[in-house]
Parts: structure tokens; sequence; C-alpha cells
């Protein structure tokens, strides 16, 4: 591709007609500042329900060697005092245990513990008290009260298999045991640094960013034709966020190498300068 120069104008479409423009994109991902996809897939219906029933098996267990207990401790007080005991009860076991679980395990129920889910908030950070206690108290009401229809059918129709436990608290159980490949840094082709360093370089799109990390992960492994074909349609693509244009005799393959190296080295500047700031005014 040496020789051809690097299209402007409006980027044909890179992914092909009637495809959406998230390919490369799960709907379950996040993306990375070095435009890694990291696939957080949600637990699946059959591991949540299995989870949940062992929940609830404790819950109910716990529920009455509690119950036996406070008769054999509370024999000789009157019926208040056992009936204020009686309410206490499953206070303690199916909303307290549950959430003081989570809450000390970062999102783990017993349940979640056998069956390798874990509990994380939309945005895929590690749950706290509140989320905790939300789905602990809706739970009650969903799979004890209620047998567990509700958690169900929420689950079955929603799109991060979500009870209404989570629907409320902000939450969705994913696949704790699932393995997240690392991808090494792309590199910056040598006779495009000063020109990627110069450049100003837009915010590109997460979806488009993945398509192009994953392509330069995946190149050697394509036929030449494709290949060729994949790297220019990229470029087409990025090419109204990058300016200016660059070298004419640049291989496409090398400028998306540049973008992305420089991508990735300005974003890991910013966090940096960030951590600094905020380092200085927490002194």
């Amino acid at each position: 591709m040496a020789g051809a120069p690097v299209p402007v104008g409006p980027p044909p479409t890179v992914w092909g007609g009637g495809v959406s423009a998230t390919v490369g994109v799960g709907r379950n991902d996040l993306v990375s500042g070095e435009a890694v996809a990291l696939a957080l897939p949600p637990g699946g219906l059959g591991y949540r329900i299995l989870s949940g029933m062992l929940d609830v098996a404790l819950g109910i267990a716990l529920w009455l060697f509690l119950w036996w207990l406070s008769y054999t401790v509370t024999g000789d007080l009157n019926d208040a005092w056992r009936g204020t005991v009686s309410t206490l009860l499953p206070i303690v076991s199916v909303i307290a245990l549950p959430t003081v679980t989570e809450t000390l395990t970062r999102g783990k129920t017993v349940g979640h513990l056998v069956v390798g889910l874990r509990t994380v908030r939309d945005d895929a950070g590690p749950t706290g008290f509140r989320q905790s206690l939300t789905r602990a108290l809706v739970g009650f009401v969903e799979m004890y009260a209620c047998l567990g229809l509700p958690a169900v059918i929420s689950a079955a129709i929603s799109r991060k298999n979500k009870r209404l436990g989570d629907l409320l608290a902000g939450t969705y159980v994913i696949r704790d045991r699932h393995r997240i490949e690392e991808q090494h840094p792309i590199e910056m082709p040598a006779g495009l640094a000063t020109w990627a360093v110069s450049a100003d370089i837009a915010a590109i799109p997460d979806e488009l960013a993945v398509v192009i990390r994953q392509f330069l992960n995946g190149r050697h492994g394509m036929k030449p034709e494709p290949r060729a074909v994949a790297a220019r349609r990229l470029v087409f693509a990025v090419a109204p966020f990058v300016a200016p244009a660059p070298p004419r005799d640049a291989p496409f393959e090398d400028v998306l190498c540049a973008i992305m190296a420089e991508r990735r080295r300005r974003d890991t500047e910013r966090l940096e300068r960030e951590a600094r700031l905020r380092e200085r005014l927490l002194r």
C-alpha cells in the first residue's frame, strides 16, 4: 500500500451494508483507553437460578435454625418477647446475611461463590452496601414471598438477566471466572512518530477504535487482499478524526498503528496528569 494517498472526505461504511456500527464491541463490553473491549458477560439464566436456589436454601436453613434456637433460649420469656424475636429472624437470615456477605466480598453471595458469579454495578464497578441492601430487600419479596417467580421472569426478559433487585439497585451479575485476555500495546512505526506526535487526533468513537485494534491484532492471520482492503477502509473511516493527513507514502497499516499508539500515549499522559493533580489537591 506504499505510495497510496490517505483519502479524505466522508468515510465509507467500514462494517458492510446493513451491519450495525457496533460490530466489534459487544452490548455488554466496556472499552478501555487502549481501545480494548473488556467483555464482562452477564451470568447465564441457569447459573443465576442455581445460585438463587442455593442462597434461598441457606436463608431458609438459617431461618429455621434461628427459630429453633430462639425458642430454646427464650422459652421462659413472655409471648411479646418471643414475637419480637420471631419478627427479627427473617430480617437476620434473609436480609442481613446476604447484605453483609455481598458487602464484605464485593458482590458475592454464598451461591455466587459456589457457582462462580459476582454482582457488579451497571458501570462494571464493585457494589457497595447500598446496592447489596437494595438487592436483599427486594429479594425478600421476589425470592421468598413470591417463590422466585418475579426474579425468573425478570431475568428471562431483561438484557443482562437482571432480576427486579438488580433493576432497582443498578447492578447485574457477571461470570466471575471469565478470563479477559491481555492485549499488548500497538507499537509506533518509526517513520510516523513525528507526524503522530504533532497531529490533532480527535475523539475516535469507541466502536471504531475497537475495530481498528482488532484488525491490527489479527492482521497477520489474514490473507493479503482482504487485509489490504480492510486497512484501506479503516483509514477512510478514521481520516475525519485526524489532521493533518499523514505522509502520502505511508502504508495504511502503519498509519493505523501510529494513530492508535499515539492515542494510547496521550491517554496515559492525561491519566498521569490527573493523578498528580489529585495528589496535590489532597495533600
